[in-house]
C-alpha cells in the first residue's frame, strides 16, 4: 500500500512539469483519483492511459473561478471526495528587472503573473475549502527558491513567490484545525515553464535551451545536479498524508539543491 491509498486530489497546472509528476506519483501511491486543471490538457493523455478511470482533465484558466468550480466538482463527482488540493500553475518572467519595464507593460505583466501565480492559488483554495473540510484534507502550494531568495526570478516573479509564503501562513491559521496548508519550494527545475503573454513570451519556456539550463543549474547549487520534476514529489506526498504529517501546517519546505547553504 502507498501513502495515499484511496485519496482524491485536485491539481492545477497538472498537465506538465512538476504538476504532472505529482499527479503520477500520487496515483502510484494509491490515490483513487486525480482531477487536473490546465489550459492545455493534451499532456494528460499518457497519464490517463496508465491509470484508466482515475484521471480527470479540466481545460480552463486558473484566473477564472468557474474553472476551479469545475475542477473540484469533477473530483467529488467522479471520485466521491477530495483529500488534497495542489496549487501549482504558474508562469515565469525570465528574470526581467524592474528597469526594463514601462508603466504599461509593468501593469499588464503584474496582473498576469500575480493573477496566475497567486490569485489562481487563492481561487483554488476558495473552491476546495468546503470539500477538504469534510475529509480533514490538506492544501499544498508550489512556491519556489524565489520564495526565499532574490535571483530566482525577476522582480514580479520573485515578489509573487514571496507573497505565496504569506498566503500559506495566513491561510493555515484561518483554516485550522480542519485543513492543513503547506508549500513546497522547488529550485531551478528542468520543466517547460512558460513566460507571460503580456511580454509576448507565452511560447518561450525553460525547456528551449535544456542542455545549457541543465549545466547552469548543476553548477549553481551545492548538490550539483539540475532538479527534475520527480525530485520534488516526495514532499508533496509527505505533506498530503494525514498519517505522516498530521502536525505540519503553515510551512514552506524548500527543495532547491541547497541554495540556502551556498558559501558567501
Amino acid at each position: 500500500m502507498g501513502w495515499l491509498e484511496g485519496y482524491v486530489a485536485a491539481i492545477t497546472g497538472g498537465a506538465n512539469g512538476i504538476g504532472l509528476a505529482v499527479a503520477r506519483r500520487y496515483l502510484a501511491e494509491g490515490a483513487a483519483g486525480v482531477a487536473i486543471l490546465d489550459r492545455d490538457t493534451s499532456g494528460i493523455a499518457t497519464l490517463s492511459d496508465a491509470f484508466p478511470g482515475r484521471v480527470t482533465a479540466i481545460a480552463g484558466d486558473v484566473r477564472d473561478p468557474a474553472s476551479h468550480s469545475a475542477l473540484i466538482g469533477s473530483a467529488v463527482e467522479n471520485h466521491g471526495r477530495l483529500d488534497v488540493l495542489v496549487g501549482n500553475a504558474g508562469v515565469f518572467d525570465f528574470r526581467r528587472p524592474l528597469a526594463s519595464y514601462e508603466a504599461g507593460s509593468l501593469g499588464e505583466t503584474f496582473d498576469e503573473i500575480f493573477g496566475i501565480n497567486l490569485k489562481g492559488y487563492m481561487l483554488a483554495a476558495l473552491a476546495a475549502r468546503d470539500a477538504l473540510s469534510q475529509t480533514g484534507g490538506s492544501m499544498i502550494f508550489t512556491g519556489s527558491v524565489a520564495s526565499q531568495y532574490a535571483g530566482g526570478g525577476g522582480i514580479l516573479y520573485t515578489a509573487a513567490k514571496h507573497a505565496i509564503v504569506g498566503f500559506i501562513r495566513e491561510l493555515a491559521r484561518e483554516l485550522a484545525p480542519s485543513i492543513r496548508v503547506n508549500g513546497v519550494g522547488p529550485g531551478g527545475t528542468l520543466t517547460s515553464l512558460r513566460g507571460t503573454a503580456a511580454l509576448g513570451q507565452q511560447d518561450r519556456s525553460l525547456a528551449d535551451n535544456r542542455e545549457q539550463l541543465e549545466a547552469r543549474l548543476s553548477a549553481a547549487v551545492p548538490l550539483r545536479f539540475a532538479q527534475r520534476p520527480e525530485d520534488h514529489c516526495g514532499l508533496y506526498v509527505l505533506l498530503a498524508s494525514r498519517e505522516n504529517s498530521p502536525a505540519v501546517t503553515g510551512e514552506m519546505y524548500m527543495s532547491d539543491g541547497g541554495v540556502g547553504i551556498r558559501p558567501l
